[in-house]
C-alpha cells in the first residue's frame, strides 16, 4: 500500500504573513522523502491588525459583523496578506497567476459583505463565504504556487471538487462520510498524479454546492476526515505540525517541571482536547474514532521533526509504563447544570444526536428527595446562557450556576495507581483552593475536579497537582 502523509499547518504555524512559510516547504520536502506523497491542509494565515497578531479568521468575521451592523470597515486586509506573501515567496510567474486568482476569490468576498449589510445578518453561507474567501481557500491556492516556485509536482483543490462533504449546519456543519467518498474522485486522481495536492482546512461543501464551516479549529478535523476517507487506499501517517509536541501541561501555565509525552491514546487525546490542551480539536479524534479507522497521528514540532508525539488507537504495552497521570489541564468559564435524570437524559440526547454538540460530560448523579438528579458540566458557560431558556424546557426546576472551573487529570492508567484521586484533592486542600465537585470513574481515564472560577484559581490548582505529579513518574503500571 503507498504511503501517504497528510499535514496540516495552523496559522501559528504559517507565522505572521507566511513568516515561517520557507520551514513549511522544508517539512513538505522531508515528508516527501520519508513518505512519497503529502496532502497538506492549510489554515488561514495570522497578520498585525489593531496592533495585534491576529487569525485572518477572526478578523474577518469581525469584518463581517460590523457589516451586518451598518458599520463597514476598511477591508483591504483580506487581499493585503496574500499580497504581501506572493511577492516574498512566489516566482514571477506563479505570482502573476495568483494574484489574478486573488482578484476573483476578494470579488467573491465583497459580494458577500454586501449581503451581509443588506440583510443585517452574519450568518450562515454567507459567513461561510467570506470566511472561505478570505481565509483557507485563498491559503491553500497560494501554497499551491510556493510549492510550484519551489519546483515541488503540486496542485490544488478547487472548491467544485471538494472532497469535504457536510449537512447544512452552516457554522458548525457535521461531516457526511458517504457522500464525501463519492465525492473524493478528483482528490484520488491529484495524488496519483503529483507528489503535494494543497488543500484548505475549516470548509465544507453541502450536497448543493454552498459553503460551509466546521467550528472553530475545524482545520484539525479537516485533515482527520481526510484521513477516514483515505485510509482504505494509502498507509497514512496523519501529523499536526505544531511550535511543540505535547507536554504534561500548557507551558503557558506550568513552566517547572514539564515532561513530553511520547504517546497518547485516542481517548487520552480527545479528553485533553475537551478540558483545555490545545493539542488538536477533539472532534477530529471522535471523527477518526467512529469511523472505525486507525491512524497513526501526530503532534509534530515543526522546528525539531524528531520531537513529536504519537496518538494511536491502542497505546502498546510499553507505552503504558512511567508516569500514569500524562496530562494535567484545566477550563475556565464553566457552567455546572442540575436536572432531575430523567430530563437530562432527553436533554444528553438532544444535544448529542440533534445538535452534535459535545461540549459538556455527565458527572455522578446524586439522590434529592428520593429523585434522582444528574449533574452536566458544561465546559463553555456562553452556550448554557445563550440556550438557558432550552435547557429550562427539559426541567423547570434545574439549577444552572455559573462561574465554575474544572481541572482535570488525564491518563488511562491512572486506574492501577492508589491514593491519585486523594493526591489530588489533600494538594488543592493545602494551596486552600476549595472543592466544590470531584468525579473520578475508573472507565473515564480521568479525574475532574471543579472549583470556583476566581482570580487565578484554576491556574494555581493546576500548577499545585502537576507540581505533585512527579510522585508518580517511576510507578509501574504492570
Amino acid at each position: 500500500m503507498p504511503r501517504l502523509a497528510i499535514a496540516k499547518f495552523g496559522g501559528n504555524t504559517l507565522g505572521v504573513d507566511g513568516s515561517n512559510i520557507p520551514l513549511v516547504v522544508k517539512r513538505v520536502r522531508d515528508m516527501l522523502a520519508e513518505h512519497g506523497k503529502v496532502l497538506a491542509v492549510f489554515s488561514a494565515p495570522f497578520t498585525v491588525y489593531n496592533g495585534k497578531a491576529r487569525s485572518l479568521t477572526d478578523i474577518a468575521i469581525e469584518i463581517g459583523r460590523g457589516y451586518a451592523a451598518s458599520e463597514p470597515v476598511d477591508i483591504d486586509v483580506l487581499k493585503g496578506v496574500y499580497e504581501h506573501i506572493a511577492g516574498r515567496y512566489m516566482d514571477e510567474q506563479n505570482r502573476a497567476e495568483f494574484l489574478q486568482r486573488l482578484d476573483r476569490f476578494h470579488r467573491q468576498v465583497i459580494i458577500a459583505l454586501k449581503q451581509a449589510a443588506e440583510y443585517r445578518r452574519f450568518v450562515d453561507v454567507t459567513r461561510a463565504r467570506v470566511l472561505a474567501y478570505s481565509g483557507e481557500l485563498v491559503m491553500a491556492y497560494a501554497m499551491y504556487h510556493i510549492m510550484r516556485s519551489n519546483r515541488l509536482r503540486a496542485c490544488n483543490i478547487e472548491f467544485g471538487e471538494w472532497p469535504i462533504i457536510t449537512d447544512e449546519n452552516f457554522e458548525a456543519a457535521n461531516f457526511m462520510l458517504d457522500a464525501s467518498r463519492s465525492s473524493s474522485r478528483a482528490l484520488t486522481s491529484m495524488l496519483n498524479e503529483h507528489d503535494v495536492v494543497c488543500i484548505g482546512g475549516f470548509i465544507g461543501k453541502t450536497l448543493d454546492g454552498l459553503e460551509t464551516t466546521y467550528e472553530r479549529g475545524g482545520s484539525d478535523r479537516t485533515a482527520a476526515d481526510l484521513a477516514v476517507l483515505l485510509h482504505d487506499s494509502y498507509s497514512i501517517t496523519l501529523s499536526f505540525e505544531k511550535d511543540s509536541s505535547v507536554l504534561s501541561a500548557d507551558p503557558k501555565i506550568v513552566r517547572d517541571g514539564l515532561e513530553h509525552v511520547p504517546v497518547l491514546s485516542y481517548n487520552e487525546a480527545e479528553l485533553a482536547g475537551m478540558f483545555g490542551m490545545k493539542i488538536l480539536d477533539p472532534i477530529a479524534i471522535k471523527d477518526i474514532g467512529d469511523a472505525g479507522v486507525d491512524v497513526e497521528i501526530r503532534v509534530t514540532n515543526m522546528n525539531r521533526p524528531d520531537d513529536y508525539t504519537r496518538i494511536v488507537r491502542h497505546p502498546d504495552k510499553g507505552s503504558s509504563k512511567g508516569n500514569p497521570i500524562k496530562i494535567v489541564t484545566g477550563r475556565k468559564r464553566c457552567c455546572m447544570v442540575r436536572m432531575q435524570g430523567e430530563m437530562a437524559w432527553h436533554l444528553k440526547v438532544h444535544l448529542l444526536k440533534d445538535r452534535r454538540y459535545n461540549e459538556f460530560v455527565q458527572l455522578s448523579p446524586y439522590t434529592k428527595d428520593h429523585v434522582e438528579h444528574a449533574r452536566l458540566l458544561f465546559l463553555d458557560a456562553e452556550f448554557v446562557r445563550r440556550s438557558e431558556r432550552h435547557i429550562r424546557a427539559y426541567d423547570s426546576s434545574a439549577s444552572i450556576v455559573y462561574g465554575r472551573g474544572v481541572i482535570t487529570l488525564i491518563g488511562d492508567e491512572m486506574w492501577r495507581v492508589p491514593n491519585v484521586a486523594a493526591m489530588a484533592s489533600s494538594t488543592l486542600g493545602e494551596h486552600g483552593i476549595n472543592i466544590l465537585n470531584m468525579d473520578a470513574q475508573e472507565e473515564t481515564s480521568r479525574i475532574v475536579i471543579v472549583v470556583e472560577d476566581s482570580g487565578s484559581n484554576v491556574e494555581d490548582a493546576i500548577r499545585a497537582i502537576h507540581a505533585k505529579r512527579a510522585m508518580y513518574s517511576t510507578v509501574a503500571t504492570d
